[in-house]
């Protein structure tokens, strides 16, 4: 599939009706043209040159220039463009001062100029689609302007020809901002590399860095590619791949990202990925791909969109002709009404109501570190009523911590560490963790026994760390039964130092709950999430503790795969379900459920897995990402009730016959610019969710 730059797309239903008419051409089926991204994929067989006939029938064409050129060319055209409706505005206001102090025929002409000027692209857009009897809106603005002109209504077709123009441009401007603020956030990929080759450096493009590589970060440069730090030690910025602006420390043997940002020193890394397979390339390949799905919304208004210009063309037809025919009405004054009903078939403002917000949402989202891999999953995610979460690495830490402790021997956290402190299970990294700063001491000796705990000896002395069961020989008295009861009824795993005659203390061990936990649920329940379920491997008592303490709606313990996405499926038949999990072993409840959530932090599985990725390795973002998708899902019904309420308010006024041609472009033209100010207004949103 070869992909191609497109400069000149006009507008939303214009680029719908190139691509049907490029999938037209033979092996042209799976051809795409985006006006979201201005970008087409064809296959590598079809005929180029035919393609470029199709575009350039609409303006549009091929940019095969470096990008430099692009925006220079892209900006000047911009400039060229203004300067028209402005000369045209400017002959408009003379020939109607004209009209009335000068000469009725100084002012026709200053009018025709006027209508030249602004709307020649237009006229010769519009006389091809009428010979191929195609009919657009360039063709129906071509009829009406004919129309109109040739009943003398010389300063009407002036004014809607500026109008057009004015509207055209406007429209574009609105999706050229939206694309800029996506290419800016493209930008964030490094471009070139200081590669380590045989004791020299040397700068190579980013394309060429393959497997192994050694590269040289400086202060202030970008990360070229996925690696880990093999010497030196930095701050680095990595909020092009989480979000997150606060700098992470990182040393040897520690992962990094491509597209973060070395803030001071100089690190050398092992390049572990090729960049196009690199966590960056990965989320900036989502990101572009994310901008060309169709929504249900979208594919729903392009349906409508090909029947309503006809629909619109058969009411301006019985405009026309059922007044004069049937009620003795004018002719001249029904055709003037007719053709000004003709402008109101255009469907642009109609087109237009989703893909700004859509790309809008899209951007923002993916600023903030959250990938949602198109607008289909961020419509549905403005839609979700219920969040399943996994528990362990979701909802918690996925690692042990120790919750409580009781010493009955004043050495029992010094001898529980000093036999902890060779082993790398993460029960003894927390043990390490509660004893930080105590001295320890060498064991004479050590045996694990699988599954149930450690036999050591410190200075000649026996000691048993463990479970219950390992340390049964101990008898226990009242005190320890008692603690022994009260840790379990809290849901935490046990872990016993005892020699042969007493018990020397109890650890309860609990998998760590995040801190942003609890607020989070509440922030989600605050933005309409009406129910937050926790599902659970785990024993009912470690899941009720969890459960209450973060306020979830509901929990279900003691699940196993299958069972957690039987239980989603059940869930789904009355609600919209989102399950969140670590995009692993989550994978099927994920894939099961309306709309899958992982935490990755840039994992390719997690990347993989869900149809939205927090990049972080927290929720604390979520509750704002749904949040503006409702937000996004709101701004499209009110810009379809717009587009279609301001036409609907223009063709009533045929009934009194009160429709105007400007009232008509008028129409149009104000719910193009509503539509694509209030679209916009999602990338600039600021308000935080508390």
């Amino acid at each position: 599939m070869n992909e191609f730059k497109v400069k000149g797309l006009t507008c939303a239903n214009c680029t719908r009706e190139l691509q049907e008419e490029i999938q037209k051409l033979p092996q042209g089926e799976s051809a795409s043209l985006s006006y979201n991204t201005g970008k087409l994929r064809l296959e590598s067989h079809v005929d180029i040159g035919k393609v470029k006939k199709i575009l350039s029938s609409d303006g549009a064409y091929i940019e095969e220039g470096p990008d430099d050129d692009e925006l220079h060319h892209h900006h000047h055209g911009a400039i060229n463009w203004i300067m028209l409706l402005s000369i045209s505005t400017l002959f408009y206001i003379v020939a109607f001062i004209a009209e009335k102090w000068i000469n009725e025929y100084v002012a026709i002409g200053l009018f025709l100029a006027a209508t030249v000027l602004s709307g020649f692209q237009t006229f010769i857009k519009g006389l091809k689609n009428l010979v191929k009897l195609k009919f657009n809106i360039e063709t129906l603005m071509t009829i009406a302007l004919i129309g109109a002109l040739s009943i003398g209504e010389w300063k009407e077709g002036a004014l809607v020809a500026i109008l057009f123009g004015l509207n055209e441009y406007l429209e574009g401007l609105g999706m050229q901002k939206a694309r800029k603020s996506m290419e800016k956030l493209l930008e964030i990929a490094p471009k070139e590399a200081t590669i380590l080759e045989n004791g020299e450096e040397r700068t190579v493009k980013i394309s060429s860095l393959k497997e192994k590589d050694i590269v040289f970060v400086r202060s202030g440069e970008k990360i070229p590619s996925d690696g880990i730090v093999v010497e030196g030690k930095s701050s680095v910025n990595e909020a092009a791949i989480t979000g997150e602006s606060m700098p992470v420390e990182k040393e040897y043997n520690e992962p990094v990202y491509g597209g973060s940002i070395n803030n001071e020193g100089v690190l050398k890394i092992l390049i572990t990925k090729a960049y196009e397979d690199s966590s960056l390339a990965k989320i900036l390949h989502l990101v572009e791909e994310a901008q060309e799905t169709k929504t249900p919304t979208e594919l729903f208004i392009n349906k409508f969109a090909k029947y309503y210009t006809p629909l619109i063309m058969i009411i301006s037809v019985i405009v026309m002709i059922v007044p004069p025919l049937f009620f003795q009405a004018n002719w001249g004054d029904w055709f003037y009404q007719g053709l000004a009903v003709l402008i109101v078939g255009c469907p642009c403002a109609l087109v237009l109501s989703s893909p700004i917000a859509i790309v809008s949402g899209i951007t923002k989202n993916a600023r903030n570190g959250i990938l949602i891999k198109g607008g289909v999953f961020l419509e549905q995610l403005g839609k979700v009523s219920t969040i399943a979460f996994d528990k362990t690495g979701t909802l918690t830490k996925g690692k042990p911590y120790v919750e409580e402790y009781i010493a009955f021997d004043p050495e029992f956290l010094q001898i529980a560490a000093s036999i902890e402190k060779s082993s790398s299970h993460p029960i003894a990294k927390a043990v390490m963790k509660k004893a930080d700063g105590l001295s320890l001491i060498e064991p004479d000796e050590i045996t694990t026994i699988s599954g149930s705990g450690i036999v050591a000896k410190i200075n000649g002395n026996t000691y048993y760390l463990g479970n219950e069961a390992h340390v049964s020989k101990t008898p226990f008295d009242e005190k320890v039964k008692k603690t022994l009861k009260e840790y379990k009824e809290k849901g935490m795993t046990l872990v016993i130092l005892a020699n042969d005659e007493k018990t020397l203390g109890i650890m309860g061990i609990s998998d760590e709950i995040r801190e942003e936990s609890k607020n989070v649920i509440q922030k989600l329940h605050s933005v309409g999430i009406n129910h937050t379920i926790m599902l659970t491997g785990d024993h009912e008592s470690t899941a009720k503790k969890v459960a209450n303490k973060i306020g979830v709606t509901s929990y279900f313990a003691g699940l196993l795969p299958d069972q957690k996405v039987e239980k989603i499926k059940e869930i789904s038949r009355t609600n919209k379900v989102a399950m969140i999990g670590d995009g692993i072993n989550d994978a099927p409840a994920l894939a099961t459920a309306d709309l899958g959530i992982a935490m990755g932090k840039g994992t390719d599985s997690a990347i993989e897995t869900a149809d939205i990725v927090l990049m972080q390795d927290h929720l604390e973002k979520l509750p704002s990402a749904i949040a503006s998708a409702k937000k996004v899902n709101t701004i499209i019904k009110l810009n379809i009730s717009l587009a279609l309420g301001l036409k609907l308010i223009a063709l009533l006024l045929t009934i009194p016959g009160l429709l105007t041609l400007w009232i008509a472009i008028l129409s149009d033209m104000g719910a193009t610019i509503l539509v694509t100010l209030i679209s916009l207004t999602v990338l600039y949103d600021k308000k935080k969710i508390t």
